[in-house]
């Protein structure tokens, strides 16, 4: 028999972390297994060429939720974020640009260059998108009802449809659009300018494989808007020191608070006496004994490749197999000599601190999923480039940078059977000709690179088809259906087990709820234990 706590924690990713804080704060003896020789998941800061460091996977924050930052007092232990002077700058075809952010004023000036219509519609688009946002700001921190548990599941579906049918017939129409809509039919409501289309479509289609005409992809417009930075709603930033400024933080908080962090110690199974979840036994041998077994690890991983089949319903078995994963992410990191130089806008600016935007349309979009589908990767791929070190020099040598280049869309899998390991350096080729082609030079000025193809993303930090979401957020994958109805309150089909991880509600993204929510479920459920004890 081996150690016993509380709770065992199977990752040590952001999630796990924040999970793990609350469990302790409650007096539980916890201990997280993290199979990576650094804590902190896919929110980790590493050097990947002398001198050079970066976020190595995720790359930028909005949506870490202010609860958690309050709670487990991370301001204390050094966490910082920088804003964006505007969020985004998009190159055009014909060498134009736009310029996304900085102020209401300042958009709807840029629209102008476009549309007059358009920059008039902004602000009555913004009110509608922020009346939905904040529906969901609500409910990111409450458990989903859950299916199955009677009069409870009434009573918590009543709570949290109350804000939904306390709307305007118009906010409500605007609900329905939100979560029903391709980002096109969704837009086309709104803008006639392409490229004003462009700007808000491209927040559809990250860490989502599919076209922005795949009715349910406005949802994930809607996604990534519902955070905050420094208590401005809607802003993203920079970490100073990276995204694993933040893990550190965190790492640094549970320890203190006795926390067992265990690193290089990859769980090989889930330990199941009967119909309940009693630890995991790691890939040394050793078995590490819990009350509770929380994973922050994605269902597909967690219950078709650590668990037997023997220990799971035969129903729930099948909807994970048809649980969907894959977001068509290509991730690179490179050292660069210069800034890149863009030909529509020459010289250094506020546009090298925001995101650079390589998606001039809808269409653009569209062919590149079409490509991805049909090549395995986009001729044209959508880029979004973070360039860190113009606000924070200890990322780089004086006078270079790092630059984060998020790519979309490339299949999980390769359509010809080839292995990504045979491919990776021609679509990372494609990607470096992407901003060449708006930034003449940028080749040159690459020092080294860093690939995540999505088969490194699922070797490197357990992303199955490299999905940064941990499965596809779809209407039929979200909120209490996520990753299966009747499992949708973190609670897992065998006693004892729970989940944290970006595969429940609310999805993906550096926000700290899963794991804060999930605590409530085990203490929750302990509360009761120890009731039926006594």
């Amino acid at each position: 028999m081996g150690s016993s706590y509380d709770a065992v924690i199977i990752g040590g990713g952001h999630n796990g972390l924040v999970c793990a804080f609350y469990l302790a704060r409650a007096g539980y003896r916890v201990r997280i297994l993290e199979r990576r020789a650094i804590v902190g998941g896919a929110a980790v800061t590493e050097e990947f060429h002398p001198g050079f460091r970066n976020s190595t996977a995720s790359y930028t924050v909005s949506l870490l939720n202010p609860k958690v930052i309050r709670d487990m007092k991370l301001a204390d232990h050094g966490y910082r974020v920088i804003e964006r002077p505007i969020s985004n700058f998009l190159p055009q075809s014909d060498g134009g640009y736009l310029k996304l952010g900085g102020g209401l004023e300042r958009t709807q000036a840029q629209f102008r260059k476009f549309s007059d219509r358009d920059a008039d519609r902004l602000p009555a688009y913004y009110a509608a998108l922020e009346v939905v946002a904040d529906i969901l700001r609500d409910l990111v921190l409450k458990s989903p009802p859950n299916v199955g548990d009677g009069l409870t599941m009434i009573v918590q579906a009543l709570q949290q449809g109350r804000r939904v049918a306390g709307l305007t017939l118009e906010q409500q129409r605007d609900v329905l659009d939100l979560f029903t809509k391709s980002a096109r039919g969704f837009l086309d409501g709104w803008f006639e300018s392409e490229a004003v289309k462009a700007a808000f479509g491209f927040d559809a289609v990250v860490g989502n494989y599919a076209s922005p005409d795949t009715p349910g992809s406005a949802y994930v417009l809607l996604h990534h808007v519902f955070g905050e930075v420094n208590g401005k709603k809607g802003a993203w930033g920079h970490v100073t020191g990276g995204m694993g400024a933040i893990t550190q933080a965190m790492a640094a908080v549970v320890a203190a608070m006795g926390v067992e962090i265990s690193l290089e110690a990859p769980v090989a199974s889930v330990l199941v006496d009967g119909t309940r979840a009693v630890g995991v036994r790691l890939e040394s041998g050793e078995e590490v004994m819990g009350g509770a077994v929380i994973a922050n690890v994605g269902p597909k991983l967690l219950y078709e490749r650590m668990m037997a089949p023997a220990d799971l319903p035969a129903d729930f078995l099948k909807r994970i197999a048809a649980f969907r994963t894959g977001s068509g992410t290509f991730r690179m990191n490179v050292a660069l000599s210069a800034l890149p130089d863009f030909t529509c806008l020459p010289g250094a600016g506020e546009h090298h601190r925001s995101g650079i935007i390589i998606a001039p349309t809808l269409d653009y979009m569209d062919r590149a999923f079409m490509d991805a589908k049909r090549y395995g990767w986009s001729r044209e791929p959508i880029v979004e480039m973070l360039i860190p070190s113009t606000i924070d020099r200890s990322l780089a040598p004086a006078g270079c940078h790092v630059a984060s280049l998020f790519c979309q869309q490339f299949a999980p899998t390769l359509p010809d059977g080839r292995s990504w390991d045979d491919a990776r350096e021609a679509a990372a080729d494609q990607v470096i000709a992407t901003v060449e082609a708006h930034a003449p030079g940028f080749a040159r000025s690459v020092i080294a690179r860093q690939i995540h193809s999505p088969l490194d993303l699922e070797r490197k930090f357990g992303l199955v088809d490299g999905d940064i979401m941990h499965g596809n957020l779809t209407l039929d994958q979200m909120w209490a259906a996520r990753p299966v109805l009747g499992h949708g309150a973190y609670r897992g089909p065998v006693k004892g087990l729970y989940m944290c991880g970006a595969g429940t509600h609310p999805g993906g993204g550096v926000t700290g709820a899963p794991g804060h929510n999930a605590a409530r479920a085990v203490l929750s459920d302990g509360a009761l234990w120890r009731r039926w004890r006594r």
